[in-house]
């Protein structure tokens, strides 16, 4: 059974050289050995040999020249490793010259060497003619790091196979161990252990080894190779309980990709009942593969899921799918699927396009379900999906030099709620782009200025739902100029900015003046200026860099009748500290405010002078209208709607953030109306981590007449409740076996009086196994949510039984860690005796 959800695609494995550490044969063969150490090097390492005449550096004076090399490498050519000598030793050694030599020790004294395996035992037979190894008594034998211990083997040291009774055996790469009444070395690579127990629990002393949980099994075949084990008629026990048994069970030898049957994963939902998925991961190949996820859901029926990637140097991309027949809950059949797709095309096939010499770059983004009740019922299927605004794009795309073109086509699925009707968008049927754009420009001998211009004609088109909102179909084209230049001094800077806006609409449907047709060109003035002041500040016992940062903005846009124009893409801009030092008061393309304003702000920081570090900013700023804002954004209907902005004042938006030291950090932001001295929006928040594995992070979030929240997450271990703390907060690993850890969030409503969003659980980590209990509460709308229990049993290095609750913690805890981050793979160096 393979442990792992669908695996990464592989990345180029890194080397690990490493210093040699050969041992030294006894003394009575030091001179011999050191002979062989020697011609060993010269021969089977590039880099060390005798210096050469002429060589660049300077040799030394008895005309040896050193050079650094890795001496002992994890795996050698064939090649070399066929001339490899063969060391042995002992207290006691005798035999003939090229014919059966026997060595014996106290203890286990004897041992023969080779590269990549290593025998000890207290009695050694090794024919030299044939390459046979017998070893009696504390035998043990290290191949590449994985570790045998019994009391008889026999074994070819240079085919590498053999039998040993009795073993307990100890696996590199995933800390596996276990016993068998034989095991049989089939090859340097595979092995076959018979009457097996297997498990990654540490091995206590003693012969009644009893870990947590272990597989028993008739044969297990372990394949360094292909890095897979396979156990015949085994069973899963957990804690003396047999948990799961099957004719086969598959499992890793290390993280590579391979294909066979994934965790099963079991959900219990509010909604659709008891949910069973058997993953199957389908290795393909080096550069593609798929998972079909078939779901079991007790009220609902068969959903019948897969996923396909694929990865290539000049395209990649994802595609998922699921098909549910007949869902008993909606009577109706239920399908959704998701494309992600990107590509150079011109890379790939090598002929110019469009006869375009740089590369056309083509994006997908399709998405696409059956009903508007899709991402309620399925809310774990692809994150895309799971949104009512669910986007169709194909997209091409050209750039060189300063020009750039997109061409594409872009529609929306949008899902209705009768409870929380939203408008759709305008689908762009299609849209051609044309940008020119050139940085450090030289105009009249001064160069720095930077300007651009670009054309863009879009037909949209709303659809059905959209057009009984008496919506307008029709084409937009657009020609924006700009043009600006950054004066810059230590001490501050002036930026003047100037842009022409033009629009030309041609609509299916006439105006409320007769016509078909509308034009407006809006030209924009703008300067941003500001200074920077620098101070040497001691605050709380510690030393500062402190800036004083005023800054000013002044925008110019005389007023246009945009009324009678459709708003195909215009929303007003979220107030905050970016959008207040811009233009134009809203975003897209239809209405261009007419802002005659001055924006005034200051910040101050405090820097480490060591790192540079950010430790406390601190802002403040407000724009002043130097005349009324008439233009007003159309309401759903398509009717001008609101009021003009006769307000001169704006509110005070009051910023500030504290990082003191990385283990915690808090942010405030403050909109405040002067005029009914009251905040209309607040947002408070602050995180604690003081090492890995401990966060706790709170938010407070109010828009005054709208909502008012708190949000609370978390990740602790308990035991620092009735312990000392274990700190370990550089190795990026779990803090040891015996933890308890509680983690979730919790975002409660305070106008609602209840709970919105709740992930809370429990996790305990065992060493060789963690258990993971967490119950999930999500709403969906104003009156249903989502509600499951999530149960799951991990064992470190061969699989996951139970329900998936990391997506969840992951997503839904900040900052939330993995008790077992993937690592480095070991060498087998670590084990080397």
């Amino acid at each position: 059974m393979n442990r792992r959800t669908a695996p990464p695609f592989p990345a180029p494995a890194a080397g690990n050289p490493l210093k040699p550490r050969f041992e030294q044969a006894p003394v009575a063969h030091a001179v011999r050995s050191l002979l062989a150490w020697l011609a060993l090097g010269a021969l089977a390492v590039p880099g060390l040999g005798w210096a050469q005449p002429g060589g660049g550096d300077e040799a030394l004076p008895s005309g040896l020249r050193l050079q650094t090399s890795p001496l002992l490498q994890e795996n050698l050519p064939k090649a070399v490793e066929s001339q490899l000598p063969t060391f042995v030793s002992g207290d006691r050694l005798s035999g003939q010259t090229d014919g059966l030599v026997v060595i014996e020790g106290m203890e286990g004294g004897a041992e023969l060497r080779r590269h990549g395996t290593v025998i000890r035992a207290d009695r050694l037979e090794f024919d030299q003619s044939s390459s046979d190894a017998r070893a009696v008594g504390n035998v043990l034998i290290n191949r590449s790091g994985n570790r045998f211990e019994g009391p008889e083997l026999q074994i070819n040291v240079e085919t590498s196979r053999g039998t040993f009774a009795q073993p307990a055996f100890s696996l590199l790469n995933n800390g596996g161990q276990g016993d068998a009444s034989r095991i049989d070395f089939l090859d340097e690579d595979r092995m076959a252990a018979h009457d097996a127990r297997y498990s990654t629990c540490p091995r206590t002393p003693g012969q009644k080894w009893m870990p947590d949980w272990l597989v028993r099994a008739t044969r297990i075949d372990l394949d360094n190779a292909e890095e897979v084990g396979m156990a015949t008629g085994g069973v899963l026990e957990f804690k003396g309980v047999p948990i799961l048994g099957a004719p086969y069970l598959s499992f890793p030898l290390s993280d590579k990709r391979k294909s066979g049957v994934l965790p099963p994963t079991i959900n219990i939902d509010n909604i659709s009942g008891l949910e069973l998925t058997l993953p199957y991961y389908l290795n393909l190949a080096p550069h593609f593969d798929a998972t079909l996820y078939p779901t079991v859901m007790s009220k609902r029926g068969v959903d019948l899921g897969g996923e396909f990637r694929y990865l290539d140097p000049s395209y990649n991309g994802e595609v998922r799918a699921a098909f549910m027949p007949s869902d008993r809950l909606r009577d109706s059949n239920r399908w959704g699927y998701s494309v992600q797709h990107n590509h150079r095309l011109q890379e790939q096939t090598g002929v110019r396009l469009l006869g375009l010499d740089n590369p056309v770059g083509l994006r997908l983004n399709l998405n696409r379900v059956s009903d508007d009740d899709y991402w309620r019922d399925f809310p774990r299927s692809n994150t895309s999906l799971t949104s009512r605004l669910l986007a169709n794009e194909a997209v091409l795309s050209w750039a060189r030099g300063p020009w750039s073109v997109e061409a594409g086509a872009y529609q929306w699925q949008t899902l209705q709620d009768v409870a929380a009707p939203i408008t759709p968008p305008y689908d762009r049927l299609p849209s051609l782009a044309v940008r020119y754009a050139r940085n450090d420009a030289s105009i009249g001998g001064l160069g720095g200025w930077d300007w651009s211009v670009r054309t863009e004609t879009t037909r949209f088109r709303a659809d059905a739902v959209a057009a009984a909102l008496d919506r307008q179909n029709g084409t937009r084209s657009l020609a924006v100029g700009e043009i600006s230049r950054n004066w810059q001094a230590p001490g501050g800077y002036v930026k003047p900015r100037m842009q022409l806006h033009a629009a030309h609409y041609q609509l299916d449907d006439p105006l409320s003046t007769g016509t078909r047709s509308a034009s407006r060109v809006v030209p924009t003035v703008s300067v941003d200026s500001g200074l920077v002041f620098e101070r040497h500040a001691n605050y709380l016992g510690r030393s500062f860099l402190q800036t004083l940062e005023p800054r000013a903005f002044f925008t110019w846009t005389p007023y246009r009748d945009q009324s009678l124009l459709p708003n195909y893409d215009s929303a007003a801009n979220d107030f905050n500290f970016a959008s207040i030092y811009t233009e134009n008061a809203f975003g897209g393309n239809d209405r261009i405010s007419d802002t005659r304003a001055l924006t005034v702000g200051a910040s101050s920081r405090l820097l480490d002078p060591q790192t540079g570090a950010e430790v406390v900013r601190l802002g403040i700023a407000q724009r002043y209208l130097l005349r009324d804002q008439n233009v007003v954004l159309p309401n759903a209907a398509g009717l001008p709607g609101g009021d003009p902005q006769l307000e001169r004042l704006s509110d005070v938006l009051v910023g500030g953030r504290i990082q003191w030291d990385s283990r915690w950090s808090m942010d405030a932001n403050v909109q405040f109306n002067p005029k009914e001295r009251a905040s209309v929006r607040t947002t408070l928040s602050g995180r604690y981590t003081p090492s890995n594995y401990r966060v706790l992070s709170a938010a407070y979030r109010l828009q005054r007449g709208s909502s008012e929240q708190f949000d609370i997450g978390w990740q602790w271990p308990l035991n620092d409740l009735w312990s000392t703390p274990v700190r370990n907060g550089a190795s990026g690993q779990a803090l040891g076996a015996g933890q308890w850890y509680s983690v979730g969030r919790i975002n409660y409503s305070v106008p609602d009086r209840k709970i919105v969003d709740l992930v809370a659980g429990f996790e305990y980590d065992a060493g060789c196994w963690l258990g993971r209990l967490v119950v999930e509460r999500l709403q969906r709308s104003s009156a249903s949510a989502n509600q499951r229990i999530l149960f799951q049993l991990e064992f470190s290095g061969f699989s996951r039984i139970g329900s998936n609750p990391l997506k969840t913690l992951k997503d839904n805890v900040p900052r939330y860690q993995y008790l077992r981050e993937e690592i480095n793979p070991p060498s087998r160096f670590q084990h080397y005796d």
